[in-house]
């Protein structure tokens, strides 16, 4: 089906689009602009929506505001937004409601292969990482998804011949109903358990990614995650692994051998990508490059993956060089809403770090940050409302051996704490292991703001 094609079956539907964020924004114009009846639902009051609200009034979009913007939900279809639970909206589908989102109806009318990636850690920067591969070998890409492009509205202008590269999220993948061409699984770890009903419900989201593959499709999978190397079972595609540290070499995927990224397929194998030209930081950004590079066989060469690597300086938000200034290294890694990933963030330096943290809690446990905490981070400074859960975890370590640790009443203060106890060599790593949503919109603005504070240093 084409897009003009679905546009057509809305006509004299009355539709309803929760959420007026920046995914929703262009498939709200896309229905009225083919003059379909739309009622966008929003919990922001009418004067947070400014210009946006008075351009979508001007439209004929109708506007349902304020808490109870879900009350009398009722519209014959009805968008989600990715962050809003399916079960918010269970009443609306009893009442005969279809209850779709702009990400499943991009994978019903897409003219083009689809390559998807999701995980708990690593998927934007993977996500990146192919997206860019696959330009430089002269492929035609399409970059969207939770990475932040809504692509639905530009789906009558992707060719058959193009690639949709797309990043999902757990919330996206809920109720989705097909898998990709090329699904990647970067990992998985106990992550937005304040959102999803429990972590069964979490890897059932993102199994989806792969349980409507075809024959014809392909999986990559983390051997080395044991939910990832499990769930690999669902899909009816050929499975790619990859793996960083397990002896056994995959029959078809990726390992490490002589310092470098090789890739084998039944009998024939052959070093891709030395580690030394890999200019990100960290193991886990080899794993970034492994999954990659199961991707796009066959549609990249070797040579590329190779002259990219060395090059590419990463995403911005994710390990991201900010500054050095008297010999102190300022690194901002806003993304790392969890433990894990801020796992992850310290073991890609040498030396102990000086470690800023803290945010809002996703309801996981804390408890694998403490050790790592405290093997990795000669000065800890918490500022958040995860500033206790993250103090006990260090605490109650094992291996605790008084790590100093300062509390922080906002990131001024934090930024003016380290910048008085760094030194030469020292690296300053914001790492916050939670969400942003106790000060901040999200981590992107978090980021911001401390790539502020530490620019402005005199």
């Amino acid at each position: 089906m084409t897009l003009q094609g679905y546009l057509d079956t809305l006509k004299g539907k009355r539709i309803a689009v929760i959420g007026i964020g920046v995914s929703n924004q262009p498939l709200i114009k896309l229905l009225l602009a083919a003059g379909i009846d739309v009622t966008a639902c929003d919990k922001k009051e009418r004067d947070a929506l400014g210009a946006l609200g008075d351009d979508l009034e001007k439209m004929g979009c109708k506007l349902r505001l304020g808490p109870d913007y879900l009350d009398g939900v009722n519209q014959d279809v009805i968008f989600r937004t990715p962050g809003l639970h399916p079960r918010f909206l269970e009443e609306a589908r009893a009442r005969g409601s279809v209850v779709t989102s702009e990400m499943e109806v991009f994978f019903d009318v897409c003219p083009c292969p689809i390559l998807a990636v999701t995980g708990s850690d690593g998927k934007t920067t993977t996500t990146t990482i192919i997206a860019n591969l696959l330009k430089a070998a002269g492929h035609t890409v399409h970059l969207g998804g939770n990475i932040g492009h809504p692509l639905l509205a530009e789906a009558d202008a992707i060719r058959p011949t193009d690639w949709a590269v797309v990043e999902l999220s757990s919330f996206q993948l809920l109720t989705m109903r097909k898998s990709p061409h090329i699904a990647v699984l970067t990992n998985l770890a106990p992550n937005h358990l304040d959102v999803h009903t429990d972590m069964d419900e979490y890897v059932d989201a993102k199994a989806n990614l792969l349980r409507y593959q075809t024959a014809s499709d392909r999986a990559v999978c983390n051997w080395d995650n044991e939910i990832t190397r499990k769930l690999s079972a669902v899909t009816a595609g050929m499975v790619k692994y990859f793996t960083r540290i397990s002896d056994e070499i995959p029959s078809c995927g990726c390992y490490l051998k002589e310092n470098a990224i090789w890739y084998r397929q039944e009998a024939e194998e052959r070093p891709v990508l030395p580690l030394t030209d890999i200019l990100l930081p960290g193991t886990h950004n080899v794993e970034n490059y492994m999954a990659a590079v199961c991707a796009v066989q066959g549609l990249v060469p070797d040579e590329t993956i190779r002259t990219f690597a060395r090059t590419f300086g990463g995403v911005e938000h994710r390990i991201e060089l900010v500054r050095e200034r008297g010999g102190v290294r300022w690194y901002n890694d806003s993304i790392a809403s969890s433990p894990s990933r801020t796992i992850a963030g310290l073991r890609s330096f040498r030396s102990k770090v000086i470690l800023i943290a803290g945010g809002k809690d996703k309801g996981i446990s804390y408890a694998p940050l403490g050790p790592v905490v405290n093997d990795h981070v000669k000065l800890l400074i918490l500022c958040g409302a995860t500033e206790a859960v993250i103090r006990e975890a260090v605490l109650t370590a094992e291996n605790y051996r008084d790590l100093e640790i300062l509390t922080a009443a906002d990131y001024q203060s934090a930024v003016r704490l380290a910048d008085e106890r760094s030194g030469e060599g020292d690296v300053v790593l914001l790492s916050p292991a939670s969400t942003s949503f106790d000060r901040f919109r999200n981590f992107e603005e978090r980021g911001r703001v401390f790539k502020d504070l530490v620019n402005a240093l005199p």
